[in-house]
């Protein structure tokens, strides 16, 4: 028999798992470090007209200047932007350490369903952040950055302000891109119904208008509904999750009722054996 471990030994295990997260993150974050050309070539692209979602759109050629206004603001960048995107890239092994401390403790069943959630919650993030980069992100920028009161004005923007915008706005898509994954943890627990949503469909719809109205704060009516579009398109995906999740719930429940039925021992009436 498999000898039960203590709370220190659970202890030691956790430091140990904590101990290689952060040697992956610091890793992955020097490895990073060292290919500052290739990475703010990534990160400073959408600034430029030959972006591919500009060359699709047929957008005119434009170029927004950046500029340093601190002494350590570039490094200190640098070492944020290598940071988060070793992070990123230790994600994977990070999920799986952090997994295989839990799993011990879940039964088979659970087991299975947390890596199906995981691997589910982890795709739909790393979804958001690239719909951000490739879509959303731009059209904020073109607007922002070459929006102008008056042509004796010159826009001019700084570095940290463009880099936090583009860290900022990924981590939203990213949790935003959680609705779906969401939306079936509610469902599973009884939460939430398709009918429910589809009967507030209206004001989820509003409330998305209000959400990509603060996420993208532009007078451009076609970038507010280029923002909107993917938020409702999730909406709609998750009333179809709830949905199938609702019914196979009830199947599960009916078929429980069934086996309790057909499994009941029967009641002898002892008068009548007499």
């Amino acid at each position: 028999m498999e000898e039960q471990m203590t709370f220190w030994d659970h202890l030691d295990v956790l430091r140990g798992s904590i101990i290689r997260v952060l040697v992956a993150a610091a890793v992955m974050g020097v490895g990073v470090f060292f290919l500052k050309d290739y990475i703010f070539d990534i990160v400073l692209w959408p600034r430029c007209s030959d972006f591919p979602t500009y060359r699709l759109l047929g957008a005119e050629d434009f170029q927004i200047k950046l500029v340093n206004t601190a002494l350590t603001e570039q490094f200190m960048i640098h070492m944020k932007v290598s940071l988060i995107v070793g992070l990123l890239v230790a994600s994977p092994y990070i999920i799986y350490i952090l997994f295989r401390f839990i799993s011990p403790a879940l039964y088979d069943n659970e087991r299975r369903a947390s890596i199906r959630l995981v691997g589910a919650a982890y795709g739909m993030f790393m979804v958001g952040i690239v719909i951000n980069y490739f879509l959303i992100f731009p059209l904020t920028v073109r607007f922002l950055g070459t929006y102008s009161v008056s042509s004796e004005v010159e826009t001019m923007l700084t570095l940290s302000s463009y880099v936090d915008t583009l860290l900022l706005m990924s981590l939203v898509f990213g949790i935003v891109f959680e609705i779906p994954v969401i939306a079936w943890l509610l469902a599973r627990f009884g939460m939430l119904k398709a009918e429910w949503m589809s009967q507030y469909r209206r004001h989820a719809i509003v409330a998305i208008l209000v959400l990509a109205a603060v996420i993208t704060p532009t007078a451009d009516i076609m970038t507010l509904i280029v923002v909107s579009l993917p938020i409702w398109l999730l909406y709609e995906i998750s009333i179809w999750i709830v949905h199938f999740t609702n019914k196979k719930d009830s199947l599960e429940e009916v078929q429980e009722t069934d086996s309790d039925t057909d499994t009941a021992p029967e009641i002898i009436d002892p008068e009548a054996v007499n």
